[in-house]
């Protein structure tokens, strides 16, 4: 039997105290579920703990600074031993222009939106294999399928990494016993009304009133309630959904006949 989503009893949630993370937290509280939600900013995750209630905590870890993920989790298991949720929401998205690069924040963006997800995965993944049910989610970007917004080189290449690892992750899991209950979901979410354009010059042309086809955080979490509830491997939510199936129409076979051969 393939496994379930909403199976796990702890979720613990990068970028937890505003936009999608927040969101994301909201819903699980009110299904009865125990959210950790973390964050950089401690007052912002203070707040937000608040705000969900007795269901959740709050940690502060910036996902970019690597070398403290190892012992992060290990305190996470330690302080507690349910978790056995994680959702990779973190990232932060900057314009970059090749003819002026500033090297430092492309590597600082590949920190936080590559680097840091994959040693949270890594460092909760052995305590995922001793649970009966695990979920491990990873939010991409419909970027990672179509980059079309050509402004962000550095973040559409880091959610094309999300993406493809997310697709391997779930194959090399699902071919093991040990690991084969432990459910992988990819969110490939399109343009939403969050603050993650910040650092644009117009940093509300991700909302509705300037982007017809934005999705507000609401609508998002429809669609990923949606998702979730259908046990659905990618949840593309909104109008990402149609170009999702067009990369899986061209290409899914592909990599079907390559699992095939893999394993």
């Amino acid at each position: 039997m393939a496994p379930q989503t909403l199976t796990f009893r702890c979720a613990l949630i990068t970028g937890g105290a505003g936009g999608l993370g927040k969101t994301m937290a909201q819903w699980l509280v009110s299904k009865g579920k125990k959210v950790i939600i973390v964050g950089r900013t401690e007052s912002k995750l203070k707040e937000t703990a608040q705000e969900l209630g007795l269901g959740a905590s709050y940690y502060v870890l910036d996902t970019g600074d690597i070398p403290a993920i190892a012992a992060f989790c290990s305190k996470i298991i330690a302080d507690h031993p349910e978790v056995d949720c994680l959702i990779n929401n973190a990232g932060v998205q900057r314009p970059l222009d090749v003819n002026s690069f500033e090297i430092e924040k492309a590597d600082e963006e590949i920190a936080i939106n590559v680097s840091g997800p994959m040693h949270l995965v890594m460092g909760f993944l052995d305590h995922f294999k001793t649970k009966q049910n695990a979920t491990i989610m990873n939010v991409s970007s419909i970027l990672a399928f179509v980059p079309v917004s050509i402004i962000n080189p550095v973040y559409n290449a880091t959610k094309a990494f999300q993406h493809f690892w997310t697709m391997n992750l779930r194959t090399q899991l699902a071919a093991s016993e040990e690991s084969a209950h432990i459910k992988i979901v990819e969110i490939a979410p399109p343009s939403v009304g969050t603050d993650l354009h910040r650092d644009r010059s117009d940093p509300d042309d991700n909302k509705k009133h300037n982007n017809k086809s934005a999705l507000s955080v609401e609508e998002f979490m429809t669609d990923v309630a949606e998702g979730w509830e259908h046990d659905s491997d990618i949840i593309a939510p909104g109008m990402a959904q149609d170009l999702v199936n067009k990369w899986y129409q061209t290409f899914g076979h592909m990599y079907g006949e390559a699992e095939k051969a893999a394993l």
